[in-house]
């Protein structure tokens, strides 16, 4: 399928479910709530203008200059968050009515009458009503205040006893871009170099937007210290915002692009095989992109131990061949906002957290920043710290 029908195809769901969720919003806290008439016009028009700058926000995130525009950013992408949520929670507050309504009308023996069943909605609908709004700030200090970070220890069989212990900080799904600035990047680097760590993976999805606007944001990156490097390997996100340019960029900030390649970490016997590979979506956006295995692994030592970074979970299905002691993912976000974790399970085999395949552990970063809505339900953001242990029965 060509990049630009998988484009129409997505734009042509994407907003048939905008449009829907918004008409659910109007049926249950305008239309059935019984508004006076210029009230009603007023709270539609308001639920109309929120549902139209949810595609805005796309426009003005690739239009405004990088120092403005912030707020409204937030708040429009904040509606997006709150208007992904509303319709499972309004579906709940149908159940609600419903067993209430029911309840009432068996102990009174009669149907509640039009006043009554009005009455109560709008109990209901208030009810909801201040759910959302403890959701949204919840939501919003989750994901914009401090960073979790996540220990993980994990054996691997084929590490050397010298490298027992080795750590590694995982930054994922970061998404510097329209709301997430520089600030943002000094704190994460900060907490990142405190971990000192062996070696740092960047496990994609980096940026949101082309070098020319987000560089100066990420210029702090510059200062990331751990005693093997920094390394990093493309996420769909890097494809939408020009790949090239990025891959070209990086290096000047000191961070190592694994290109379907794999490098030796560690000297001479005490040392693994670090692997990365492109982002699933690389064969869409030109020639020579797209996870290559073969390539990265040709002429390895199968008794070595690899650590594979790949920014999709389902990679795990790809390495199942090549024998990989640990994948380092990122992608689902950890589902970000509720419910859309059970839309994330469809399209991949892990959420969050750790896993194992066979042999292979894969282990899946709920991610360190966010995409669109500045919110987390259920699903913290993580700079994670992992130890690797040399032996499959190490603790």
């Amino acid at each position: 399928m060509s990049r630009l029908a998988s484009m129409l195809i997505f734009l042509t769901i994407a907003l048939s479910l905008l449009g829907a969720g918004h008409y659910y919003i109007w049926v249950r806290w305008i239309r059935d709530l019984a508004w006076q008439r210029d009230m009603g016009r007023i709270l539609t028009w308001l639920l109309i203008s929120l549902a139209l700058s949810i595609p805005a926000t796309f426009i003005l995130s690739r239009t405004l200059p990088p120092v403005h525009g912030r707020g409204l950013l937030l708040v429009a992408y904040t509606w997006m968050g709150l208007a992904m949520a509303l319709p499972a929670l309004l579906a709940c507050g149908d159940l609600l009515q419903w067993a209430l309504r029911a309840t009432l009308e068996l102990s009174h023996g009669a149907p509640l009458d039009p006043a009554r069943r009005l009455t109560l909605a709008r109990g209901v609908a208030a009810g909801m009503l201040l759910t959302t709004g403890g959701l949204a700030v919840t939501g919003l200090r989750n994901a914009l205040g401090q960073i979790g970070v996540r220990q993980v220890r994990i054996p691997l069989a084929r590490l050397p006893k010298e490298l027992h212990g080795f750590t590694i900080a995982q930054l994922s799904d970061v998404h510097v871009g329209p709301t997430l600035r520089r600030e943002f990047v000094e704190r994460i680097v900060a907490q990142t170099n405190a971990l000192d760590v062996d070696l740092i993976a960047i496990t994609g999805d980096l940026v949101d937007g082309g070098v020319e606007r987000i560089a100066p944001l990420l210029a702090p990156l510059a200062k990331l210290r751990a005693r093997h490097g920094v390394f990093f390997v493309t996420g769909n996100h890097e494809y939408y915002s020009g790949v090239e340019q990025w891959l070209a960029y990086l290096p000047q900030l000191g961070i190592r692009v694994l290109h379907n390649e794999r490098v030796s970490i560690g000297r001479g016997e005490s040392s693994f095989d670090l692997v990365g590979v492109d982002d699933l979506h690389g064969p869409q956006f030109g020639k020579g992109h797209g996870p290559d295995l073969e390539k990265a692994m040709a002429d390895r030592d199968p008794t070595r131990e690899s650590v594979l970074l790949a920014h999709q979970p389902k990679m795990v299905f790809q390495a199942e061949p090549y024998d990989v002691g640990l994948i380092l993912s990122g992608h689902t976000h950890g589902g970000q906002v509720w419910p859309f974790r059970w839309l994330v399970l469809l399209q991949q085999p892990v959420l969050a957290g750790l896993a194992r395949f066979a042999r292979t552990w894969l282990y899946v970063s709920s991610g360190t920043g966010y995409w669109g809505p500045p919110m987390r339900l259920g699903a913290p953001a993580e700079i994670t710290r992992l130890v690797l242990l040399s032996g499959a029965e190490s603790s």
